[in-house]
Order: C-alpha cells, then sequence, then structure tokens
C-alpha cells in the first residue's frame, strides 16, 4: 500500500488554509485603525515578513549510546532531510562511509522496515534491512508508485570511539514513509494543454525551505515536464524564454522571497516576443504553481524588465486573472446533477428528480450515461433488447431534451466520457476496443473514430496492462486518461497524432496497494481520483495520478457493493446497494455519506458532466 494512509475529514475538494494568528493580527490592527480610504490603483508593496521561519540550527545529531539496530531505525528517518547532500543521514557513517556514498543514485520510499541481525561481536557488526518498496523518488521530485519485490539492503557497522556508525551501505538513498511525509511536500508544476486553453499538472514532491520554494518551483518549470508527459503538453517558460536576473519581493526585497504577504517578482527574458495567448499561459503556469504552493501575490511579471502585459502593470497579476486556465476551475459542475434512475435520465432539482425532456428522458433501458461539460449533449449506454447471440449494448449520442442516433454496439460497453471541450465521447467496447463518438457541429453528424491503444499492451517501458479495460475516463484537460484494467487503476496520455487520431500511451498504475479489483473511477479535479473497488473494507477512496497519497474514505454508512462513482471538485457521489449518496461535512470535520431523495434502488447512479 502506498504512503500516508489516513482517513479524510470531509469533502475531497481542494480548500484554502485559514489565516495564521499573525494574519488574525492583521485584521485586527486594521479594524482597529479605522476604515482609511483607498487607492483606485498602486505599485504592489511587500509587507513586513509575518511568518519568516527560524534559521537553521543543523541537523540532530545521532543519540549516543544508541544501540546499533535502532541507529539503523532513526538513519531511516534522516534520510528524508536532503539538505547539503543527506548532511543529516551522513552523521549516522564513518568519514570513510559518508565519502563513498552515493546519495544521488536513486531515492526509495519503504514502509515497515526491519532490521535483521546477521552478525554482531564487541566492534563489529552487520544488519540486513527489510523492507516493503512503496515509490521511488527522482532528483526533480517526480513520485513513482511501485509494485516491486521487497527491498533488502545489507549494512555493514562498526564501533567509533564507542559510538556505532555504518560503515558501508549500498549507494541510493532509502527513507521510511512516515519520515518521507514529514519532510516532503507534494507541489504541482502548471504546463500547457496541446490547445493552449488549460493547464495541466504536473505533480513533485519536495522538501524545500519555504524561502527557496519559488526559485526551485521556477526551476523545475524551466526544466520543464516529466519526461513521460512532454509529448503531450507544452512550455511557455522554455527556450529562448529564460529567467533573467533574481526572483525577488514585489518591491524588489531578495530576502525571504514567498514567506510573508510580499508578493513575487518575476522578470523573464525573451518573453517579450510571444504572443498575446503564450504570454497568458505563461503567466498561468507561473501564478497557478506558485499559488499552490501558498506563495501569495501579488505576481509582478515582467519580460526584459518591462511589465509582461500592461494589464496588471501597476498591481500584478492575482490567481482571479488565470484562473480560467486551472482544471479545478473547469471542473466545476455548472448544469446541476443528474442521475439514472429505472433506465431513465432525470435532473435533480430542488423540487424534486424529473426526468428530462428529450429521447434520454423517455426511454428506460438507459445503463449509463455522461453529459458534455456544457449541459448541450448526451452519451448513453442503453440495452439493445437483442437476442442473447446478437450484440446487448448500443451506444448512443444525442442533444439534451433532443432525439439520439446509435454510433456503436458490442456485448458490453462501459460508462461514456466526454472530452473536455464536449467534442468527442469515448468509450470502451467489448473491453478491449477504445472508440470516440465526435460530433460534427457543422453537419450535425455523429462519426465513430476508433483509438489506437497497442502502446497499452506493447511498449518500451516493459509496463503493460492486462485486458479487458472495463471503465474510462478523460480528465477536464484532455491529456489523460484514467482507466481500470483487469481491475487495476491506471493513468495514461492522450496523444493526437499528425493526421487527427487519437491513441493511448504510457499507462501509470496508481493505487497499486489495492487488495481488491477496482469497478468505477471518477475525476475529482486535475490530479486526483475517486475510486471504487469491491468488497466491505475501504470501498471508496480516492489517490493522486502519480499513485501517490492513497486515502479512504469514510465507509460506515455506506452498503457495498459501492457500483459507480462520480465526482466534480465540489460534491462527490456513489451509487452503493441502497442508491445515490453524496459525501457531506466540512474540513476539519467528520464525513459521512448522506442519501440522495428520490434516488434509491440498486438502479439508480449519479450522472455528472465529463
Amino acid at each position: 500500500m502506498t504512503m500516508c494512509v489516513g482517513r479524510s475529514s470531509g469533502r475531497v475538494g481542494r480548500w484554502r488554509r485559514p489565516l495564521g494568528p499573525a494574519g488574525l493580527l492583521l485584521v485586527v490592527l486594521l479594524v482597529l485603525t479605522g476604515c482609511a480610504s483607498l487607492p483606485e490603483s498602486s505599485a504592489p508593496q511587500a509587507l513586513r515578513t509575518i511568518d519568516r521561519e527560524p534559521a537553521a540550527e543543523g541537523p540532530t545529531p545521532p543519540i549516543a549510546g544508541r544501540d546499533p539496530d535502532l541507529l539503523l531505525r532513526d538513519f531511516l528517518t534522516a534520510t528524508a532531510d536532503p539538505t547539503s547532500r543527506h548532511l543529516a543521514a551522513r552523521q549516522y557513517m564513518t568519514p570513510s562511509a559518508s565519502a563513498q556514498w552515493d546519495d544521488t543514485a536513486g531515492t526509495t520510499i519503504v514502509e515497515r522496515p526491519d532490521t535483521l541481525l546477521e552478525s554482531r561481536d564487541g566492534t563489529r557488526a552487520t544488519y540486513r534491512i527489510r523492507a516493503q518498496r512503496v515509490a521511488e523518488l527522482s532528483a526533480d521530485g517526480v513520485y513513482r508508485a511501485v509494485t516491486e519485490p521487497t527491498l533488502e539492503n545489507q549494512i555493514e557497522m562498526v564501533r567509533v570511539d564507542g559510538e556505532w556508525r555504518i560503515a558501508s551501505l549500498p549507494p541510493g538513498v532509502v527513507m521510511d514513509s512516515s519520515a518521507f511525509a514529514k519532510s516532503y511536500r507534494r507541489y504541482v508544476l502548471y504546463f500547457a494543454d496541446p490547445t493552449g486553453t488549460s493547464a495541466v499538472p504536473d505533480l513533485r514532491w519536495l522538501s524545500v525551505p519555504k524561502n527557496q520554494l519559488a526559485q526551485r518551483l521556477l526551476g523545475l518549470l524551466l526544466e520543464g515536464p516529466r519526461e513521460n508527459l512532454g509529448p503531450v503538453v507544452g512550455n511557455r517558460l522554455a527556450p529562448p524564454v529564460t529567467l533573467r536576473g533574481p526572483i525577488t519581493k514585489a518591491n524588489g526585497d531578495p530576502q525571504d522571497v514567498g514567506v510573508g504577504l510580499g508578493g513575487v517578482r518575476v522578470d523573464f527574458a525573451g518573453a517579450g516576443a510571444l504572443d498575446q495567448r503564450d504570454k497568458e499561459m505563461l503567466a498561468g503556469q507561473v501564478v497557478l504553481t506558485l499559488s499552490e504552493a501558498d506563495i501569495p501575490g501579488p505576481y509582478v511579471l515582467l519580460a526584459d524588465g518591462e511589465p509582461l502585459d500592461q494589464r496588471f502593470a501597476t498591481n500584478g497579476w492575482t490567481v482571479a486573472d488565470v484562473d480560467y486556465l486551472n482544471p479545478t476551475v473547469r471542473g466545476i459542475n455548472r448544469i446541476g446533477l443528474h442521475a439514472l434512475r429505472g433506465g431513465t435520465l432525470a435532473q435533480v432539482t430542488e423540487g424534486g428528480v424529473v426526468d428530462v425532456p428529450g429521447y434520454f428522458g423517455s426511454v428506460n433501458n438507459l445503463r449509463s450515461a455522461a453529459l458534455s461539460p456544457d449541459g448541450q449533449l448526451v452519451a448513453a449506454v442503453a440495452d439493445a433488447g437483442r437476442p442473447a447471440s446478437e450484440p446487448q449494448r448500443t451506444l448512443m449520442v444525442g442533444t439534451y431534451g433532443g432525439n439520439a442516433i446509435p454510433v456503436a454496439e458490442g456485448e458490453t460497453i462501459s460508462r461514456p466520457s466526454w472530452n473536455g471541450d464536449g467534442s468527442a465521447a469515448w468509450a470502451v467496447i467489448n473491453g478491449m476496443q477504445v472508440i470516440r463518438a465526435v460530433r460534427d457541429n457543422a453537419t450535425n453528424t455523429v462519426s465513430r473514430q476508433d483509438v489506437d491503444i497497442s502502446a497499452l499492451t506493447d511498449n518500451d517501458t516493459g509496463l503493460t496492462l492486462r485486458m479487458p479495460i472495463t471503465e474510462l475516463r478523460v480528465s477536464r484537460t484532455g491529456v489523460r486518461a484514467a482507466l481500470i484494467a483487469d481491475g487495476k487503476v491506471y493513468v495514461a496520455l492522450i496523444v493526437r497524432g499528425p493526421n487527427g487520431n487519437y491513441s493511448l500511451t504510457k499507462p501509470v498504475p496508481v493505487a497499486v496497494g489495492l487488495s481488491s479489483s477496482a469497478v468505477s473511477l471518477s475525476w475529482v479535479d486535475g490530479d486526483l481520483l475517486l475510486i471504487a473497488r469491491e468488497g466491505n473494507i475501504d470501498p471508496v477512496s480516492t489517490v493522486h495520478i502519480d499513485g501517490s497519497e492513497w486515502r479512504p474514505l469514510t465507509s460506515p454508512n455506506l452498503t457495498p457493493p459501492v457500483r459507480v462513482v462520480a465526482a466534480v471538485p465540489s460534491a462527490q457521489y456513489v451509487a452503493d446497494a441502497r442508491g445515490v449518496l453524496e459525501l457531506s461535512g466540512n474540513p476539519g470535520e467528520q464525513s459521512y455519506w448522506t442519501e440522495m431523495p428520490g434516488l434509491v434502488g440498486n438502479d439508480a447512479t449519479p450522472v455528472l458532466p465529463g
């Protein structure tokens, strides 16, 4: 099982941190001094630092007189501090071992490490560390959940001046998952989708002091996306655009950038040559990346010393100026909850559950359905009503409130999923064939397009998945697809070829520690999945797209089996043996599943856009 397992205390959506004591003090002072008039515009000013981090005093030395097996456990905790080439961990070594140890050879995160004694006398000891591998972490913070065999490392120890120290160990860093969770934090880099209309998240795990974080994040943006994401995203912070001069607070102060409320000032060489659309995407990448890391604005962005965009020359950029690129904002449900009940598509309104007009609200043979993001189109899987020797399911696509036409048929058809722009609905036929139902707005026709999935089962990475594919959900950015194959969860890339055809490539396993088969999944936001699996223990959970932070959601009031999950950033729904339920609760409070009135029975399922 992956690290950081814990119970969710509320809805899965992201929440802003409340004001700390210093922030509250500032508010009180403003109230006590009255309501002075504010100028209509002014240059951004750096406020005094109110949350300056304490000066580092160096790593804690090893405990004197420590028994060698306990010292080894302390060592596995100390390796989670990467400062000064893992100086904290090197204190546990002899000078010779420290000089020879290569901490750049890779990082492995483990859980439940055991220190097994092989031999020991008065001055020497040999131990074997045996632990369950959880993940690998690259130097640029890329986390990869793994299922490789148990890790076993031999460690030689000697007594030096009465204290046990490590004399020999393999290259690379091994750290305990609990220490990793305390020392590292998940950050999000943002890159551009192929259309330049949405920001695509790229998760990184870093252990960086707050006053160095802005520089580190922008440096990673400049280095570009992780290797397997590169073919499907763009980067506006790439040569010939680069950083020009130091990153400072909004007023030019280079001290403690990102600590406190001073804002951030960044100058980009070469950005003046970008067109307006690319300038806005550059600003979006930078502002969203910094704001997600709790580095507050204003964000003063310059191009060769001049404002990147004259509209923001006076007050700088804010998150609101680029939120239209944020996949979480794009995932807001603006058309309300719908559901299938009794094979009919219905809308959940304040007055009750009402069948929708048109074809989809008049039939009673629908097995699954999906709405386009704007709510104008519907794709649904219907019972064909044919003899057993003929295909049993039909994919129907039509307008909301209007008619529908058959697009494909098969023995099984997965729940449809729409592109973020509503141009096509994706589905899996007979667990083996992925198709897109593409609507031509000019001719008002729908055509079928096959998707190449050969790279899922035969690729140069050695990672392949087993059929059948029983669920496929396209992300709102359109560059990833989450899917369930042979009961396991993967995230693959969606690649559009030069001829307009699509393929699924580079599958990455997530939720690798699930002990039972996954049955349904849904995108919560750009980097988080909601998953349902078989069984009574933790049937619903969330996991990030890199396989990190698998967390079961509250389950006492669920009645398994959980059949379907559906999610948007602000709400999560499941269909269990009783009907449709919504996850309720506020941040910091115990969450619980609440039954949706009018959506009872084992044939009721939630339907959301996407």
